[in-house]
């Protein structure tokens, strides 16, 4: 089944082409779903943000802190839904959203995203350019205490080769050094990976995968996996 739809904006990027779409076909909240492709592919989607809000809500479930401040960097603004969630939880202090495309956080500020009057208002919120990887895969300056990572669409499906190190034992021993003590990571995969799995479980005193179960009219039944570690307190 196919469904039409209005491209609202694009750009050629690094990666490619990026658009914002506006499908015909409402959603289960009676509001217009909106999708961001590259190349044609899609990226990301307003139909069903399950994964994506999991992807912090999960994390940050698994930070022992009973109270804050805790301190939340975010990989990949998406559509907004996983800082959102971060924003949700009150022991959340700052969320730093790092974004490679600089018209992704221009579509949020311009209020074209379903969440952008609520992030828009929100102080807690900064949103920088940047490449997470090359950030998290350098000397750690700032430590934090979530690492929430939603860029590639899984770990041997990368947006680009630039990435492939941040998958690897010796990427991960230099990310966890961008953790606070008693940190969490998150990573969001759209498929299972078993040896990112083992690597984190090598790297980190304890690891372990959450499987993310949907549906959409349009693309039918999903499981998106979110990988979860810890370095110690």
């Amino acid at each position: 089944m196919s469904y039409r739809f209005e491209v609202l904006d694009f750009v050629t990027t690094p990666i490619g082409v990026v658009d914002l779409r506006r499908r015909a076909l409402l959603g289960r909240d009676g509001e217009p779903v909106l999708q961001v492709h590259v190349d044609g592919y899609l990226l990301m989607s307003s139909a069903n943000t399950l994964s994506e809000r999991a992807l912090a809500t999960s994390a940050l479930a698994a930070h022992e802190a009973p109270s804050g401040p805790l301190d939340v960097l975010v990989g990949g603004l998406g559509l907004g839904y996983t800082a959102h969630a971060a924003l949700q939880d009150r022991r959340v202090a700052r969320v730093l959203v790092l974004d490679l495309l600089p018209v992704v956080a221009c579509w949020m500020r311009d209020g074209r995203l379903p969440l952008s009057e609520e992030l828009n208002a929100d102080p807690r919120l900064a949103i920088e350019e940047g490449d997470v990887y090359s950030r998290l895969l350098g000397p750690a300056i700032r430590r934090h205490d979530l690492l929430l990572i939603d860029v590639d669409h899984a770990p041997k499906d990368p947006l680009h080769a630039s990435s492939a190190a941040f998958y690897t034992a010796e990427g991960q021993r230099r990310v966890m050094q961008h953790l606070a003590p008693g940190g969490v990571l998150g990573v969001w995969s759209a498929e299972d990976d078993e040896p990112f799995a083992r690597v984190l479980g090598a790297v980190y005193p304890w690891a372990r995968r959450e499987r993310i179960r949907w549906s959409d009219e349009s693309l039918g039944a999903r499981e998106d996996v979110l990988f979860l570690a810890g370095r110690a307190g």
